[in-house]
């Protein structure tokens, strides 16, 4: 999902390659990251495994031209081509602005690339997203070899809607960097028609004219004239005389009597009965529920240290239904704040805990909880 800096005038935007195995998703990425000045990019990372060359995604952050008089940054991924790696693809897409839908332009590749788009569009259906709504390029890569398919084919089995496609050479880098613009484009339009990007802020006047506008003259005569003080409230069982000489009240001391004491009503604990489900263990999914409500025991029973070494080990284990990984990996996918997690295992370190140490470790996890049923982890069966 977008979001904004209003005080640095910065929009982030999140755009997928999306694609068929080997269609050329981590080539493009690759190509980007190689044209992009080394000023505007960050680091790029990349998982691969023997049978695609993303198992997880590609991440570049690269900061493009301004708009108005916000800058954007990117942040550019790519998601695996397999079919069995879709609870990944699922995860890589949440929160997309825009996709660019990379592929091959090989015969034998057709079937793949329309299993692809249908994944596609089956995957954003379940984010709420239908994709003729949706900021999408099409890139006919792999231009470049012999006995492709003409563009006219691809654009009547793949782009139907006409949305813009290029035709590329991820290898070489043709077409790529106009894809790439154009897709920064549509999603840069759509955040406007959202009203996400913020408008430009407004360019002061020249020093010695009179601003336009009979709001903007109210608002300049505002700041230079205090409005006139609202007369004295005068109590409705004094005269306006006797109101007007009435000494200046003396403030409470000390001697003042105190209001009276309420005592709270005692707490009668329940002896019987099923015990209601803790907020925590509410979210828990359900291999993990017998953690969680060890953790919710422990924090009623006042032993805190038990309470936070039972959410770091729930954490971990919830972790790990994004796929395999390091922690950092794993809290990418689900977008989860790596600071709390690095705070999390700081407390699991220390001897003595605080009440507070207890409810933040139960915070984190049920903000990765959370997490886990935005995306539908872990999958049934």
């Amino acid at each position: 999902m977008s979001s904004v800096n209003l005080m640095a005038r910065e929009v982030a935007a999140k755009i997928v390659f999306y694609g068929p195995g080997l269609s050329g998703k981590t080539t493009t990425l690759r190509k980007v990251y190689e044209t992009v000045r080394p000023a505007h990019r960050g680091e790029m990372m990349s998982i691969a495994t023997e049978g695609d060359r993303t198992l997880f995604f590609d991440f570049l952050p690269v900061k493009v031209e301004r708009v108005g008089d916000c800058s954007v940054r990117l942040a550019l991924y790519t998601v695996p081509g397999q079919v069995f790696y879709n609870a990944t693809r699922k995860l890589v897409l949440q929160g997309a602005d825009g996709v660019v839908f990379v592929a091959d332009s090989q015969a034998e590749a057709m079937d793949a690339n329309r299993e692809s788009l249908a994944n596609l569009e089956e995957n954003l259906l379940e984010n709420g997203i239908r994709l003729e709504r949706f900021p999408l390029v099409m890139q006919w890569n792999k231009r470049d070899l012999e006995g492709t398919l003409s563009v006219e084919e691809l654009r009547r089995e793949l782009n139907p809607r006409g949305v813009p496609d290029f035709e590329t050479a991820a290898t070489n880098g043709r077409g790529v960097l106009d894809t790439l613009k154009t897709i920064t484009r549509l999603v840069i339009k759509d955040l406007r028609a959202k009203r996400i990007v913020p408008p430009p802020r407004p360019t002061p006047p020249p020093p010695g004219t009179a601003p336009a506008g009979l709001e903007a003259q109210l608002a300049q005569h505002l700041t230079h004239r205090q409005p006139p003080s609202a007369p004295p409230q005068v109590p409705p069982t004094q005269s306006p005389t006797a109101a007007t000489i009435a000494p200046t009240p003396v403030p409470r001391t000390l001697t003042t009597p105190a209001p009276p004491r309420v005592e709270p009503a005692p707490i009668i604990a329940a002896s019987a009965g099923p015990r209601l489900l803790g907020p925590t263990s509410a979210l828990a999914p359900g291999d993990l529920f017998d953690h969680a409500r060890a953790a919710e025991a422990a924090f009623s029973a006042g032993d805190y240290t038990t309470c936070v070494t039972a959410c770091t080990d729930a954490v971990r284990r919830a972790m790990a239904f994004a796929g395999e990984g390091t922690v950092a990996q794993q809290a990418f996918l689900l977008r989860v704040d790596g600071a709390d997690l690095l705070r999390l295992q700081g407390l699991s370190t220390l001897p003595h805990l605080r009440v507070d140490d207890a409810a933040f470790s139960l915070y984190v996890l049920m903000q990765v909880f959370v997490r886990l049923n935005a995306v539908g982890l872990p999958t049934a069966g």
